[in-house]
């Protein structure tokens, strides 16, 4: 009994002991590092360093932080002083690797601001454009700060994490000591858990929905394709024919088995992209096949043409320019270049919307993985700048969620821990996007 006694008593006073180290005023100035602003960034979107009070007012960071909350964005903006508890070198990393969210990350340290984000919220690229655009010498930290997120509200992917809502809206800004609220956290964790959940469902709902319109769309081009297979007067072993021919001809059925294997297995809306990239690579052989049996050049690879690529590659480029858009050039197959040359409308693609058939370029983002395996990662934003779908997928976030080819499963407000492609988030601040260049975690 006296031993059990003397354990509770060791431990009641080693809980005592540690409560009295959080909560009791320090006779100095609080030593504070990344770890205090990677905990207070899970509680709200800004942080102010106490070492930082001077650059940016209570007021102004309590206004910035209601801005992100509003936005129900993934941005998370930490105002530190240039000491030596925040070494550049590595800074954006190690903050974004011990808050452990997914989102985008902006770090103004002493005069100096750099920026770094996970490539499911926003491109590299995207970030170094950012930081360069708001980057400019003696502004001060509220302006830079408020450019920024003007900015980058837009066009980021994500939500703002679960956590956030643990404190509530008018909770203010989260500075240095904050870290208490971890006690706060544990004891609401049913509550974030089922916001969780709750996101996450519905982020799966609308994937759902998107792949069904999806698929319906891939499954008409890849019977398309099979029908200009049955249709091909080709046979490997027919005279004349030799092994370049037969190898197109492989080429173009490994396409077809390839693409209905890819579709098969899909199960994110994402994934689309490698099926129509497939059929793209296969009418592309066909059309070689095509030129060798007829002696003619071998074309040159070029995109499908723009208004509808089950009519394969491009012949040549035209000038064209949507309903109260600008013109640009677009690559065009053959007998739609001749349509636009008499004055008649390209026979465009068609595809499901709220509001009837429309050419894609006029549906929403669902479509762009479909678009993305045609046309490539950086071309087709260019071709539908203002469009609809080109409204929705020509923004810095493009090349995250429509034009590169690996997906994170993480999105922008997912807790990742550790657990993070690090390699854009460079080794020291200050070089534009990533601290060396890098401009994504």
């Amino acid at each position: 009994m006296r031993t059990r006694a003397m354990s509770t008593g060791s431990a009641l006073g080693g809980l005592l002991l540690l409560l009295l180290l959080v909560l009791a005023p320090a006779a100095g100035a609080r030593t504070t590092g990344v770890s205090d602003a990677a905990a207070a960034l899970r509680q709200g979107p800004v942080y102010v360093d106490p070492g930082a009070a001077g650059q940016l007012s209570a007021a102004d960071a309590k206004a910035l932080a209601q801005k992100i909350r509003d936005a129900d964005k993934p941005l998370f903006v930490a105002v530190l002083p240039a000491n030596a508890q925040f070494p550049p070198e590595g800074l954006l990393r190690n903050l974004r690797t011990q808050t452990g969210i997914a989102g985008l990350y902006a770090v103004r340290l002493g005069d100096r601001f750099d920026a770094g984000a996970d490539r499911s919220v926003m491109s590299g690229q995207a970030v170094r454009n950012l930081v360069t655009a708001v980057r400019q010498p003696g502004v001060d930290a509220a302006t830079e700060l408020n450019d920024f997120v003007d900015q980058a509200l837009p066009v980021m992917r994500g939500s703002a994490p679960a956590s956030w809502g643990s404190v509530g809206k008018d909770s203010g800004v989260p500075v240095a000591g904050l870290v208490v609220l971890g006690a706060v956290v544990v004891a609401g964790g049913a509550g974030a858990y089922a916001v969780v959940r709750r996101k996450r469902l519905r982020k799966e709902a609308e994937e759902r929905a998107a792949l069904d319109r999806l698929r319906v769309v891939v499954d008409e081009d890849i019977t398309a394709f099979g029908e200009e297979l049955e249709r091909l007067d080709f046979h490997p072993a027919e005279r004349g024919a030799d092994d370049a021919m037969r190898g197109d001809y492989e080429r173009a059925l490994d396409s077809y088995d390839r693409a209905k294997s890819l579709m098969a297995a899909v199960t994110r809306p994402h994934e689309v992209r490698g099926v129509t990239q497939a059929l793209e690579d296969g009418r592309f052989s066909l059309a070689v096949l095509a030129a060798r049996r007829e002696s003619r050049p071998l074309p040159e690879r070029r995109p499908p043409c723009f208004f509808d690529p089950r009519h394969g590659p491009a012949a040549e480029d035209r000038t064209w320019s949507p309903a109260g858009g600008t013109p640009r050039q677009v690559p065009v197959c053959a007998a739609d270049a001749a349509r636009l040359d008499d004055g008649l409308d390209p026979v465009a693609r068609t595809v499901d919307t709220d509001s009837g058939r429309r050419p894609y370029w006029e549906a929403g983002p669902a479509y762009g993985p479909w678009a993305g395996g045609y046309f490539g990662g950086g071309m087709l934003p260019g071709l539908l700048v203002g469009t609809v779908l080109g409204s929705m997928l020509a923004t810095p976030a493009y090349a995250a969620e429509y034009g590169g080819t690996d997906f994170q499963d993480f999105q922008g407000g997912d807790f990742t821990g550790a657990d993070f492609d690090s390699s854009g988030f460079g080794s020291d601040f200050g070089g534009g996007g990533g601290f060396d260049g890098g401009g994504g975690f």
